[in-house]
Formats: C-alpha cells, sequence, structure tokens
C-alpha cells in the first residue's frame, strides 16, 4: 500500500540501526551507529553488546524522529536456522514490541540476515529477485554464508544456507589481520585502503570442500608474512585475495550446481571495492552501496512494508 512507513529495528552484535521506509515515494531514511570497541579488541561480549544497544536505541529514535508509523518491523536472531540466537537481538525485539503496542499497528519480526539480503535487492535498485529464486552470499563478521533465496508467502523471502566457510568467517579473518597490523576494529575500511596501495595482487589457492571454504589457514599465512616483516600493504592485499578467491570458487561451484541464476552479494565485507570489482566482473554479481552493505535496518523496514501489502 502507497500508505505504508514501516519503522525497522536492527541491533546487531557491530551497530544500531534503526530506518524508516515509506511506501509512497520508495525511500529510506535511516540512523545507526557502530557499537564502541576497546583499542585491540576484536569485538564485544554480549552483555555489553545488549548495554550498548538499550542506550544506543533512544537517542537514535529521537534522531529519525518517525512520523506517521503504520508497522514495525525487528530482527529477532541471526538467521532462519534452529537454534539461532544471539542476546543482542533482545534489545531491539523490546522496543519494537512496546513501539507496536503503544501504536496500536502490527509488528512483523524478520531474521538479520534476511534483512541483509533485503537491503542489498534495495540498494542494487532490482526489485523483481523478490519474485525469484537467486543466490545471495552473505559475508561480514560474523558470517560467510551462501544463500538460496526465495520468495516466501509468510516471510516474503526464505534463505537457505546452501555453502559457507567451515571455520574462519571472512570478516572475522579481516578483521584479526587487521588488528594484528594495530588498526582499529572493524579494520575492513583501513585494511582495504592498505591493500589498494600494495604493489600487486595474489592468486592463493582456496582450501574448498564442495562448495565449503575454509579461511583459518589464510589467517596463518597472513601472521607468518607479517612475522617476516612483510610489509602491512601487500599483506592486507594477500588476505583480501584470499576472500576473493574463495568466494570466486564458492560461486563457480554454486552456479554449476544451481544454475545460471542472478547473485547478490550483501553484508559489510561485500562493500569492498576489491572484492566488488573481481565478482561483479566475473560474475555480473550484484551489489548494494556501502551505506546498505554493511548492517543497518533499512532490509528490516523494507521487508515489513511489503508484509503490509507493498
Amino acid at each position: 500500500m502507497s500508505s505504508t512507513v514501516c519503522l525497522g529495528l536492527d541491533t546487531s552484535n557491530y551497530t544500531t540501526s534503526l530506518a524508516l521506509y515509506r511506501a509512497a515515494n520508495n525511500t529510506v531514511c535511516q540512523q545507526k551507529r557502530l557499537l564502541p570497541v576497546k583499542e585491540g579488541e576484536r569485538g564485544l561480549r554480549q552483555s555489553d553488546a545488549l548495554f550498548h544497544h538499550t542506550c544506543r536505541l533512544p537517542e537514535l529514535m529521537e534522531a529519525l524522529a518517525p512520523r506517521e508509523v503504520t508497522c514495525v518491523a525487528v530482527s529477532d536472531r541471526p538467521r532462519e536456522t534452529e537454534g539461532s540466537y544471539m542476546p543482542c537481538f533482545l534489545a531491539g525485539v523490546a522496543a519494537a514490541r512496546q513501539i507496536a503496542t503503544v501504536l496500536q499497528v502490527p509488528l512483523y519480526t524478520f531474521t538479520h540476515q534476511q534483512g541483509h539480503v533485503a537491503a542489498a535487492v534495495y540498494g542494487a535498485a532490482c526489485p523483481a529477485l523478490f519474485e525469484q529464486r537467486f543466490l545471495a552470499f552473505h559475508v561480514s563478521g560474523g558470517t560467510t554464508d551462501a544463500l538460496l533465496v526465495e520468495p516466501h508467502p509468510e516471510t516474503v523471502i526464505t534463505c537457505r544456507q546452501v555453502a559457507g566457510s567451515l571455520d574462519l568467517k571472512a570478516g572475522q579473518l579481516i578483521d584479526r589481520i587487521g588488528v594484528a597490523m594495530g588498526l582499529s576494529f572493524p579494520a575492513g575500511p583501513a585494511l582495504e585502503q592498505l591493500a589498494l596501495a600494495a604493489e600487486g595482487m595474489y592468486s592463493p589457492r582456496p582450501s574448498m570442500e564442495g562448495a565449503d571454504c575454509h579461511l583459518s589457514g589464510a589467517e596463518n599465512q597472513c601472521r607468518a608474512r607479517l612475522e617476516k616483516g612483510v610489509p602491512r600493504e601487500e599483506v592486507a592485499r594477500f588476505c583480501l585475495d584470499h576472500v576473493r578467491v574463495a568466494l570466486e570458487e564458492m560461486t563457480a561451484r554454486l552456479l554449476s550446481e544451481y544454475g545460471d541464476l542472478p547473485v547478490l552479494y550483501a553484508g559489510g565485507v561485500m562493500s569492498n571495492s576489491i572484492l566488488k570489482e573481481a565478482l561483479g566482473a566475473r560474475f555480473g554479481g550484484l551489489f548494494a552501496p556501502p551505506i546498505l552493505s554493511a548492517d543497518n535496518a533499512a532490509g528490516i523496514a523494507l521487508l515489513g512494508a511489503m508484509k503490509e501489502g507493498l
């Protein structure tokens, strides 16, 4: 419905995010803020993340100043798999329930992963994907998942994992090597800038099991190079090229298995220009702009509006 205005909330382990989707003009307005991580550390305990979300939500709500909200949507868990749970999402769910109750409007729940995929579809300006089957990669600090995405009458889309990393996740690899170099967490943007200054690119051989990958060996190789005094720029490029070749091999094997499907790349890691250039050129991959690649509530708000009949 063109009058739909959906308030979306997402309280991931990295970012507090609110978004307002207006169906009348197909626009999203966001307010979000990274959770604070102490220098030299590589993440937050769940109890600390929950505390920071609780403090940040009122500030961001005041800044967003939502008006004429007709429904509320929230991410309540990481994935659609059984047992998927993280305490940090409780902050968003509690706030969403209160808002929906006070306003007497519908409340819809989705997974954080569904939100990432929906935000990337919106950011890539390819709404037709919501009506068909496609492959999506959710690549972040907590996931390196390849998903078979299909329309669903109850949840708008359903995301079934068909491949992934069997050990270290791509974002973890990037953050661990970045922090080892003295970069601040999250280290992705700074590591990318170092890698862009490297003299060349690398072609490491990915460690694969079917369409699944292993990335823990890449961490060991990067650390060994740092210990030998290899310039940080070259180690950064070596690290990102490991991620690149793993994603390329996963994509190729899945397209061979599932056919010539559209491929969408979502998640904070996929805002990296080196990865986007390579995967876009080889597979015609679709990407969202960086603000819709990293953790955000935009996809959650969009999914809520679609549940209203958009």
